[in-house]
């Protein structure tokens, strides 16, 4: 899908190539369903066309807390466990 949006000219900083504000605006509709939890991290990294490595240095460049807890990490231990003792 393609959307087109029109910003004010006082709003686009000088110098920026419509690209550029292109990019940033993707970046930006990615990251906040992302921190909504509208999308996984995965979801965005394809979005963004970024490895999840890529994406998670973006999401920590742009001060977003990761939602993985202690309660997910130990969830997913306890599955590990399962895993690896059948």
């Amino acid at each position: 899908m393609e959307v087109t949006v029109s910003i004010p000219d006082g709003f686009i900083p000088p110098f920026r190539s419509e690209d550029e504000l292109a990019r940033e605006m993707l970046e930006a509709y990615a990251i906040e369903n992302y921190r909504q939890e509208k999308i996984s991290l995965g979801r965005l990294a394809e979005i963004l066309d970024l490895s999840i490595d890529q994406a998670n240095a973006l999401l920590k460049d742009r001060n977003v807390p990761n939602p993985y807890d202690k309660e997910d990490m130990e969830r997913d231990l306890q599955t590990i466990e399962l895993l690896f003792n059948k």
